[in-house]
């Protein structure tokens, strides 16, 4: 199991009159909702990384979104099982370490020590379990077994890769988190590197449970087949694992609801009889020169390449809060400036040994990300106290310390 270093969360006096639930964007339902518990454990899977190119602006904004959720449950009082997978074994892995000559699972391993030092420097804090796609196989396998005890799980037809499949069409309510009809998922299956005109399969929606062992590539032997697991049963069968059935949020970007995170529900419904997760939450995506971040097209800004360059990881915090979760966005450079300044009239207060009253500002902090993460707002209730107490003089000893106190807690950012 991986993990990265742990962030220490300053406790905050609670406020009176502030929303007593973390409410979201529930893309199955397509509205605002309260998500997680009353009282106790919240449970949240995050997708994680697949490892074969450095942490970008998209892969950053997504993480920061899941840690506001983990701050904001802390804040409430609850305790946080947190889990998120890497899937240390995939395709496009496979297929960038042939083209560099790396051995894979070293260039997995580089790949991940890179993302988890940028998630430290802009104070993510960790998932409690942050798990390999490679050492749960025999989990997976496990959970292929008794999943193949129904009838939704078959061998296509083929003598040199009879690769395992399940039925995902077959499973009430599919399609249900996307809300997509039965054309448009095909489609858009196809678009996104899916199978839907395999020979073989019962339907083209079925999705790829193990495939079996190209040549070359790398395989494990089991009781399926020598071979290796496909993506969606990979985040299945670890969020099970570690959360239990029907926990509380399932997230990832926007590009995952169809198909990774409709396929996922399907198969989880399948295993247990309940849905996967209360709520399904998706973050919006990040583009550079016109075109969504991604690694196949290479229009990517870096977390790291800015972080070499001298950038304050606070700053790029910043720059990335001032988006709305659910909103798609284009980064520009002087995103980066507009943040700094911002970071710097926010540190300027902690050379005054005095500042406005905090109470009002950590009320509105608090209702703002418990209202559907509204960052942005949150930020600008910052610099209105930062404003205010800049323009005038206060007797109020313990604003600052308050202050800085919130900032951290609730937005993650360290002043």
């Amino acid at each position: 199991m991986y993990s990265w270093a742990p962030v220490s969360v300053p406790a905050v006096p609670p406020s009176e009159d502030v929303p007593g639930r973390l409410s979201l964007f529930d893309t199955s339902l397509r509205a605002v909702t309260p998500v997680g518990p009353e009282s106790g454990e919240a449970r949240m899977y995050v997708c994680g990384i697949t490892p074969y190119d450095a942490t970008h602006l998209g892969h950053a904004n997504t993480y920061l979104t899941f840690d506001l959720v983990q701050r904001a449950w802390l804040d409430l009082g609850l305790g946080v099982n947190y889990s998120q997978n890497v899937t240390d074994v995939d395709d496009p892995l496979l297929e960038r370490a042939a083209q560099t000559g790396q051995d894979w699972d070293e260039l997995a391993s580089d790949q991940i020590e890179l993302f988890r030092t940028d998630m430290e420097a802009l104070r993510v804090i960790p998932p409690r379990h942050y798990v390999g796609a490679v050492e749960s196989i025999g989990l997976v396998v496990r959970y292929i077994e008794r999943l193949a005890e129904t009838d939704l799980v078959y061998q296509i037809d083929d003598p040199e890769h009879p690769d395992w499949y399940f039925r995902t069409a077959q499973v009430p309510g599919f399609g249900a988190v996307s809300g997509l009809d039965e054309q448009r998922m095909i489609d858009v299956f196809r678009d996104n590197g899916g199978d839907p005109d395999r020979p073989g399969k019962r339907h083209p929606l079925d999705s790829l449970l193990w495939q079996f062992a190209r040549r070359g590539e790398p395989a494990w032997e089991s009781s399926l087949g020598a071979g290796r697991p496909g993506w969606h049963v990979e985040c299945v069968a670890i969020s099970l694992q570690h959360l239990g059935p029907h926990f509380d949020l399932q997230g990832g970007g926007r590009d995952l609801i169809f198909p990774h995170h409709e396929m996922c529900a399907a198969q989880a419904l399948a295993f247990t009889g309940e849905p996967m997760a209360d709520a399904c939450v998706h973050s919006g995506l990040v583009a550079l020169d016109g075109e969504k971040m991604s690694k196949s097209k290479g229009n990517l800004e870096l977390v790291s390449r800015l972080r070499k360059a001298g950038a304050d990881p606070m700053a790029i915090r910043l720059a990335l809060l001032a988006h709305h979760y659910r909103s798609d966005w284009e980064w520009r450079p002087e995103m980066l400036d507009e943040a700094v300044a911002r970071l710097e009239r926010w540190r300027s207060v902690l050379n005054d040994a005095t500042a406005v009253p905090a109470a009002e500002t950590i009320a509105a902090m608090r209702t703002a990300i418990r209202n559907d993460l509204d960052a942005p707002a949150a930020l600008a209730a910052v610099d209105a106290w930062v404003a205010a107490s800049s323009a005038m003089t206060s007797d109020d000893v313990d604003a600052v310390g308050e202050m800085v106190a919130a900032i951290d807690a609730l937005l993650g950012v360290r002043l």
